[in-house]
């Protein structure tokens, strides 16, 4: 099915801003639970779109698409009735008489361009929030996932009307012409270097936005805590979705003490979730492949950047292109001057770093951009504190890995480099809210009249002691 003229969509989805904008709880609701109907009916449709763009095992598109999805629905309509209600804020001595609110209204005309790395659970996340706050949406998904895109597209279809939210699909050259039109609101998720490219289209158009982006989320490994554990969770995150996620572990920092335990362990660890039969890890079903072609070639080129500069293969480094094949693997003696450890990496590579001194760890990750997640595992209290104090990033989960993405009570996204703005739960029903600001004034008490021209001693007076309480 071709795509519909999209200026016209465009504005066949601004006629409908009022209706939605005053549509109840309730409305918006039953509209979530539609949603969470249809991806219960046809479960087994999306865990088959999914593989066959990623080859993502059923139980794997279970965990990372389809249930954070379900919860996140489940999280809005529980929730909702009193999001949308206004909050009253606190009245300052100054405006006694006064009753200050916030109301969130609709950001309006909402479009939504979704990567291929999650293709089901990125493209329907903001949906949800968007939704929510009572947006019209044009979702734009990846063309890289086509199977997932489609059966997107279908979904939509016989869920929403056109006016309230339809899916466009094609290539760079359809998100170059949606970005012409005058949205209200872009949310995107892809990778740093498009993200500018986004932050320039919101700013010709004034429209705004939320970037989750990405980086090179680092691990601190702290002395005393176990290596298996931490081998076992990093490992976890790194190589799902054949380390295709964007708060996957990026490079692990460890003491030179435990350096070539925590090597065995990951070596352990790799074999006993990829390999436990014996009949390797590019036989297994459990393990995803690359997405295309052009992907798995710059992940060869950034390990052969990082070979001929030093690094050596502890373990991995076995692929193949016509199958999409990419082990996990391993690289030690990386540095800065390599490719691998200037970019994020996003394939199932994960250099490990030795530190001596906390420290010297915490300087390695603020001499990068700041990430879009951290993960630091250690049974100090000091140590959580000064990480805490010495570095930023996106978010930062102590002692795992990933999980954090899941948690519908925090807010998910980056800071400078790794994004801009927040979603999940109330977060993303914000993201896609107006804060509006209501004063209401009342006719029985008004202090600021007191100080109204012309300016006697008396409203001196009344401004010395409002500068006194201030």
């Amino acid at each position: 099915m071709e795509n519909p003229n999209l200026d016209a969509l465009f504005q066949l989805q601004k006629k409908s801003l009022p209706r939605l904008k005053n549509s109840s709880p309730k409305e918006r609701k039953e509209k979530l639970l539609a949603l969470k109907t249809w991806i219960l009916v046809h479960k087994e449709e999306i865990r088959f779109a999914v593989h066959s763009d990623l080859s993502k095992p059923a139980t794997e598109v279970d965990i990372s698409e389809i249930s954070i999805v379900l919860h996140e629905i489940s999280h809005a309509v529980k929730h909702l009735s009193r999001w949308m209600k206004p909050k009253k804020v606190n009245t300052p001595i100054q405006f006694i008489g006064t009753k200050g609110f916030i109301h969130y209204e609709p950001m309006g005309n909402s479009l939504i361009i979704s990567p291929w790395n999650y293709p089901f659970n990125l493209s329907i996340g903001p949906l949800i929030s968007a939704i929510a706050a009572g947006c019209a949406v044009i979702l734009k998904p990846s063309e890289f996932s086509p199977s997932t895109s489609t059966l997107i597209k279908k979904m939509v279809a016989e869920l929403f009307s056109m006016e309230e939210v339809a899916v466009v699909e094609g290539d760079k050259s359809v998100v170059q012409e949606l970005l012409t039109l005058p949205f209200d609101k872009l949310f995107f998720t892809g990778s740093p270097k498009t993200g500018k490219l986004m932050m320039e289209a919101a700013a010709k158009h004034h429209f705004d936005i939320t970037l989750e982006l990405g980086g090179k989320s680092p691990v601190l490994l702290d002395r005393g805590y176990s290596l298996k554990d931490a081998a076992e969770k990093i490992a976890w995150a790194k190589w799902l979705n054949c380390g295709q996620t964007c708060i996957a572990p990026d490079y692990v920092l460890v003491n030179d003490l435990d350096y070539e335990s925590i090597l065995d362990h990951l070596a352990e660890t790799v074999k006993k979730m990829y390999d436990h039969k014996d009949k390797g890890i590019n036989k297994s079903a459990d393990y995803a492949r690359i997405i295309n072609k052009q992907h798995h070639l710059r992940l060869q080129h950034l390990i052969s950047d990082a070979l001929s500069k030093g690094a050596k293969c502890f373990m991995g480094e076995v692929h193949d292109l016509e199958t999409l094949y990419f082990s996990p693997t391993v690289l030690t003696q990386t540095n800065e001057n390599m490719e691998i450890m200037k970019e994020e990496i996003f394939g199932p590579i994960l250099p490990v770093l030795k530190y001596t001194l906390l420290e010297e760890a915490v300087s390695i990750i603020g001499k990068l951009p700041k990430p879009l997640a951290m993960y630091v595992f250690t049974e100090e209290s000091f140590v959580k504190d000064y990480v805490l104090s010495n570095t930023s990033s996106g978010g930062v989960c102590f002692n795992d890995c990933a999980v954090q993405f899941g948690h519908s009570s925090l807010p998910f996204g980056g800071v400078n480099q790794s994004g801009l703005g927040k979603s999940h739960g109330f977060f993303g029903f914000k993201a896609f809210s107006n804060e509006r600001a209501v004063l209401h004034q009342g006719t029985s008490i008004n202090l600021l009249k007191s100080v109204y021209p012309p300016y006697t001693f008396k409203s001196k007076k009344i401004t010395d002691f409002f500068l006194r309480w201030v």
